[in-house]
């Protein structure tokens, strides 16, 4: 068995089309294809169900995919370490975040990036938590910024980053003068711009309003950071957002 004959298969697995996975691995498709049926006969099993195309993997293929995931991953991890020991860390680091966490993630990259310059970082930001940790499983990220709570994330390393309070935005003039905090109740009757309902964080503002015997209907609602702070931007709307959005915002 060689290691390129589990990136063929691995690759097949992940396009469902032999095409696109021999491109993606830069060979031609016959190419991927012998050494595909090799692996098969090397372990005298079918892999892939084939009719005049591809047809989805077998039971045993299922199992052989996660495990093919796994030795790529660790070979990866593998070289990288050789390489940090002759020039330092290098690569690409593969970070997913929720999207109300996409703000913060450079202050988890900066001292990162600072101390290992020859490092790349990819940030995908539009991911629910149930798929970053999909992708986490399957060796597709290597870490990722999620909301926890005590029934998440079993089988992976948790490391707590911080913890957030949420704070209000408003133009200074929906505010009586002075004031320098305000009730949840008192928040509730203002013109409140949030994020979506579907999203984690307004789950946690809509829990915090409900602590309070309070159902807030917001103006607007955006699954967009960038439009939530420009929606309160334009002065007529208020919004209550983690106070670490306000770490990486310009001329906070």
């Amino acid at each position: 068995m060689l290691f390129r004959q589990l990136e063929y298969f691995v690759a097949v697995a992940q396009e469902r089309h032999f095409a696109r996975a021999a491109e993606k691995c830069y060979v031609s498709q016959p190419a991927l294809s012998s050494a595909i049926a090799k692996l098969e006969r090397e372990l005298h099993v079918t892999l892939i169900n084939r009719g005049h195309s591809f047809e989805g993997l077998t039971p045993e293929g299922e199992r052989l995919v996660v495990w093919a995931k796994r030795i790529i991953a660790e070979h990866d991890a593998f070289k990288a370490e050789v390489d940090a020991v002759r020039s330092g860390i290098t690569g690409t680091l593969r970070l997913g975040t929720v999207r109300s966490a996409s703000t913060t993630a450079s202050l988890v990259l900066s001292d990162f990036c600072s101390a290992h310059p020859l490092v790349k970082a990819q940030i995908c930001s539009r991911l629910a938590v149930t798929e970053l940790y999909r992708r986490l499983r399957d060796f597709e990220r290597d870490a990722a910024i999620v909301y926890t709570s005590s029934d998440d994330g079993h089988d992976v390393d948790l490391v707590p980053l911080y913890e957030e309070r949420y704070v209000l935005l408003a133009p200074p003039e929906m505010l009586p003068p002075g004031v320098s905090t305000l009730s949840w109740l008192d928040a509730a009757q203002l013109p409140l711009a949030l994020l979506s309902s579907d999203m984690r964080d307004r789950q946690i503002i809509d829990a915090a309003f409900a602590d309070h015997a309070i159902t807030v209907s917001p103006q607007v609602e955006t699954d967009s950071v960038a439009s939530l702070f420009a929606q309160v931007a334009t002065g007529n709307s208020a919004s209550i957002v983690p106070h670490t959005w306000l770490w990486t915002t310009p001329g906070r």
